[in-house]
């Protein structure tokens, strides 16, 4: 299934994108796409049954925004430097271990909106990355078979990041990661059984209609089951958790100077298959 959230911010109602393409209320089913309905199988496959049956009544989508695929998100945990090709360009090397860090749940905005370039910021940079949405609580996976049963889903994420502020500033990533608006995520959450390989999907991006990134999650150093199994040892993951999985070679950051990073004005349109597109404008905090 694809699940969504569509209307004002703070005022999103839950939904589903048919086979067909159509959006369907899921209003009358259930009160919001958040953990607690990831957690509960009965709620899930009766959405399912609703939809097979073809009773959920229609969206005019005309104009309707579309926002983060999860409410109540806990939290956003990353994983840094996951792709061989990501690490080889900023010169850094391959890591031993997932790198860990977090990411504030109200960073995450819809799919479609505005990113904001913080206030002095001059190394904006853009991140495609393959999110995973947690169904089940997490704690102390033994087995990659385990991890993949924890996983509700999918979703496209942008994990805008400025670089000065996460390197230049003090050592900590967090002041580069936390900005305002700095995650969107959407259009979907994917639920799992539509994704059987995680290590096989396309990830691009492109700034003002150029193609900046273009990857294979199967250049993932660390790959989506061994992601989520290590995290649950130094946390405990909750249905609605975030995990972003990294990013592709083809950031400014990696790029010959003068560097390309984001400015006001500029549009970035991203996609992972089967997952969804997003497109933001740029503006000025």
């Amino acid at each position: 299934m694809k699940l969504l959230r569509v209307g004002p911010p703070g005022a999103e109602r839950p939904a589903l994108l048919d086979q067909d393409g159509t959006l369907r209320d899921l209003s009358a089913l259930v009160d919001d796409i958040d953990g607690s309905l990831l957690a509960d199988a009965s709620a899930l496959d009766r959405i399912r049954a609703a939809a097979g049956a073809g009773v959920l009544p229609a969206l005019d989508a005309t104009g309707l925004r579309v926002g983060p695929p999860v409410a109540g998100i806990g939290k956003v945990v990353c994983i840094g430097l996951n792709y061989h090709g990501h690490a080889a360009e900023t010169g850094q090397a391959t890591p031993a271990e997932p790198v860990v860090f977090l990411k504030a749940a109200d960073t995450v905005v819809g799919p479609d909106d505005t990113v904001l370039v913080p206030r002095g910021s001059v190394k904006t940079d853009w991140e495609v990355e393959l999110a995973i949405v947690i169904g089940r609580t997490a704690r102390y996976l033994e087995t990659d078979e385990q991890a993949l049963a924890h996983v509700a889903g999918y979703a496209v994420a942008h994990d805008v990041s400025e670089r000065e502020f996460q390197i230049e500033r003090g050592g900590t990533w967090d002041k580069g990661k936390n900005c305002e608006t700095f995650n969107p995520l959407g259009p979907w959450l994917v639920t799992a059984d539509e994704v059987p390989d995680p290590q096989a999907l396309g990830l691009r991006l492109w700034v003002n209609g150029e193609l900046k990134q273009d990857g294979r999650t199967s250049d993932q150093i660390f790959p989506v089951a061994e992601v989520v199994r290590y995290v649950s040892r130094f946390m405990t993951l909750y249905p609605g958790d975030i995990i972003n999985t990294g990013t592709p070679a083809g950031v400014a950051m990696g790029q010959p100077d003068p560097k390309p990073y984001l400015r006001p004005g500029d549009v970035v349109e991203l996609e992972v298959d089967g997952l969804g597109r997003q497109r933001q404008e740029l503006k000025s905090a």
